[in-house]
């Protein structure tokens, strides 16, 4: 389906309404939590003063000069912002649908939101609204009913009157889409916990469907982790149907979203209605018959089966809980998770603290307002990347300590144990692996383990700590990939893939591809190749067998994946440039370059690609106007490394970034670059800073001759 976006940069329309100056970032292994100090109170000195820091502070720098001029700068600067535990915090926000949950769970639980917070949450809410009054599903999208009346109710939550003009304006907006009664399942769902929408309204989320055996195709089990961690505790709200009790709020929520009264809505007839803005994966027919067969089963579920489903997933929810230390996989199953644990256990007990005491995780205050984050950051991801850009310049030695810090950080966040009884909640092993953020998260990512291991590698290897990760860690890091990779060759996400393609036919989300079971990608392929390849280099004699089977598979995976045009499609980032880079580095570690016709056609296609003035634009749309820092450093990074003969692409390349880089070695944050479930956009703040850098040390390592030219290509600095 095509992209249906807005065609524009957002821009800040309203300024901050706290002081930036005494906002800060508390850390501690990872954790982050913007934190805003009173006036009245010193801010502790042990804190990070990156937030201010990172959305203010820009040096009176002279421009750079020459390319390892810029890279030097650049890495200074980027070096500034590394938190004191080594890791580079950032913004991960982007979905508008992770802030109404936030609310709608916090109000029903009656917990305090910290009145700075609740400030720059609105702010950020207005800043995010479409010319047209509505909100999209994320902060780069058209207007759809499912963001514009889930952000509604959240502002009226947080204390917006309902006759500011801006919810005036969404209310018209909704006005002529018959309000919200045809917002999507996950909208539909949240509205009736709420008790905005009847449950009658929602087709049944069948919490029986765990009681089936394992080996069943449809069993619960064999989702993709993320779509099983939201089905669960949505299913257990559902299957007990509760619903916050009516309230005056409730009652002004109703009257200004529905187009009629409450008790007049023939509920039934909207179970698979949705509006036209918002429908990206539409039902399919063996879907709607699924879903009349258990409607009908809802009205006769026997009460014995319906305890014993709920008791069951109530019992894999606090596993997860546990597990994850309260965090949980993601924001939607965090909340989903804190409410059910309420509903339970109440406000006093102990895992309701514990829940409570996590939210915070994932709230991010940035440059526009505070936002909630899509997992509780971005951490050993962005931090290996880190490494592995600042390996490939020989200016690594003035970063030592950049690299001492950053390893420590790969240390703590390593995975080294497996979880009680995993198996029996579903879960894979962990041990030795590393997550996308933190080791508290406590689930493992197969490319994160790719991009963990090849970090840690490259500070044992060159001796840039005097703690390296010792061989036993390294091996378990290798074996964990080992046992993720799929008959196929590929790697899917945090488990091996366990259903088949035909569980998508019940992907009943309506506003996201692909999410049923976890899919083979080629970005954690080629992290996982790249990983295996490296390891194999310092360590020929572990399961060199293996190893060296596991990554011929990978290859050949990879190879089959590859696009007639020759490019690679990227299912995280944006999108083909972003997929083919990850396809070179990775065909690159197996020695693989452009003397093979493969990677040939797949540089052309990156040459064909390139615009004018030498940069790249997020290709899979291709509807930007001008071109991107962060997809043009991609492209660069990939044809270097499959040594592309038509060297001037790459020179103007790098002159694109030359020009686009601030006096203090910065950039500017251009469009979002990140992707996830077809439909959905996410912000990576950093990758405007890690790429490019990456991009300019591999340049200046290739064309040693060039990194004191200033003058590159049709680019200038």
């Amino acid at each position: 389906m095509a992209y249906r976006g807005v065609m524009y940069e957002r821009s800040i329309r309203f300024p901050p309404v706290t002081d930036l100056k005494r906002w800060s970032l508390e850390v501690e292994e990872g954790r982050q939590g913007s934190i805003c100090y009173p006036p009245a109170d010193p801010i502790h000195s042990a804190l990070e003063h990156i937030v201010y820091y990172a959305l203010m502070v820009h040096l009176d720098l002279q421009n750079p000069v020459s390319v390892k001029d810029a890279l030097r700068k650049g890495l200074k600067f980027f070096s500034s912002l590394q938190t004191t535990d080594g890791h580079w915090a950032g913004d991960y926000g982007g979905p508008m649908f992770l802030l109404p949950g936030f609310a709608i769970v916090m109000h029903i639980t009656q917990q305090p939101i910290d009145d700075h917070a609740r400030k720059e949450i609105i702010r950020y809410l207005w800043n995010l609204q479409n010319p047209d009054g509505g909100w999209g599903i994320h902060i780069e999208s058209e207007s759809t009913v499912f963001g514009t009346a889930l952000n509604y109710v959240a502002q009226r939550i947080l204390g917006v009157e309902a006759q500011d003009s801006r919810l005036e304006r969404a209310r018209l907006w909704l006005r002529d889409r018959d309000g919200c009664l045809r917002i999507p399942s996950w909208g539909k769902f949240w509205l009736a916990v709420l008790n905005v929408y009847s449950w009658d309204g929602v087709n049944s989320l069948f919490p029986e469907m765990v009681l089936l055996p394992q080996w069943f195709p449809l069993h619960t089990q064999r989702m993709w982790c993320y779509a099983r961690t939201v089905y669960m505790p949505m299913s257990w709200l559902y299957g007990t149907k509760y619903q916050f009790p009516v309230s005056p709020l409730i009652e002004a929520l109703r009257q200004e979203l529905l187009p009629r009264p409450f008790s007049e809505i023939d509920w039934k007839s909207y179970r698979n209605q949705v509006a036209e803005e918002d429908l990206y994966t539409p039902h399919t027919w063996i879907l709607n018959a699924f879903f009349s067969a258990v409607n009908i089963y809802e009205k006769f579920a026997p009460q014995f089966l319906r305890r014993w489903s709920l008791d069951w997933i109530y019992q894999v929810l606090k596993s997860e809980d546990e597990f994850t230390n309260y965090i949980c996989i993601g924001p939607i199953n965090k909340m989903t998770n804190m409410l059910i644990t309420w509903i339970q256990e109440g406000p006093y007990s102990d895992r309701f603290k514990k829940h409570t005491e996590r939210v915070k995780d994932y709230m991010w205050m940035g440059r526009d307002g505070m936002k909630m984050n899509g997992t509780n950051g971005s951490q050993l991801w962005d931090t290996s990347f880190m490494i592995q850009a600042m390996i490939e310049t020989d200016l690594r030695d003035e970063f030592k300590d950049v690299f001492k810090k950053a390893h420590d950080y790969i240390d703590v966040s390593q995975i080294c144990h497996n979880h009680p009884n995993h198996r029996w909640y579903y879960r894979d092993e962990t041990k030795g692996g590393w997550p996308f953020s933190t080791r508290a998260m406590g689930w493992i990512v197969a490319d994160c383990t790719g991009e963990g291991l090849k970090a840690a590698l490259i500070c044992k290897y060159n001796k840039f700590t005097p703690r390296p990760l010792s061989n036993d860690r390294l091996f378990a890091a290798a074996d964990i990939l080992l046992k993720m990779q799929n008959s196929t060759g590929g790697y899917a996400t945090c488990e091996k893939t366990r259903g088949w393609h035909f569980f998508e036919w019940f992907n009943a989300s309506e506003v996201f591809g692909e999410i049923m079971i976890d899919y083979d990608y080629v970005e954690c392929t080629s992290s996982a190749l790249q990983g295996l390849c490296q390891f194999r280099e310092m360590f020929p004699n572990h399961r060199s067998k293996e190893i060296s089977r596991a990554i011929d598979r990978s290859v050949d995976y990879l190879f089959r994946m590859q696009r007639p045009d020759g490019s690679f499609e990227g299912m995280w980032g944006i999108c083909f440039t972003y997929g083919t880079w990850f396809a070179l580095d990775g065909l690159g570690a197996a020695g693989y370059d452009c003397s093979d016709a493969r990677i040939m056609k797949a540089c052309d296609f990156l040459a064909s690609k390139q615009k004018e003035d030498g940069g790249y634009v997020g290709d899979c749309f291709d509807i930007h106007p001008k071109s991107q820092v962060v997809n043009t450093a991609w492209a660069v990074l990939g044809l270097i490394k499959a040594k592309y003969p038509n060297q001037s692409i790459i020179h103007q390349g790098i002159g694109l970034l030359l020009m686009r880089q601030k006096a203090d070695g910065d950039w500017d944050q251009e469009s979002i670059s990140g992707v996830f479930n077809k439909n959905c956009m996410i912000s990576y703040s950093n990758f405007k800073n890690i790429f490019p850098l990456w991009a300019l040390a591999r340049y200046t390592t290739a064309f040693p001759s060039n990194s004191s030219i200033s003058f590159l290509g049709n680019s200038s600095v």
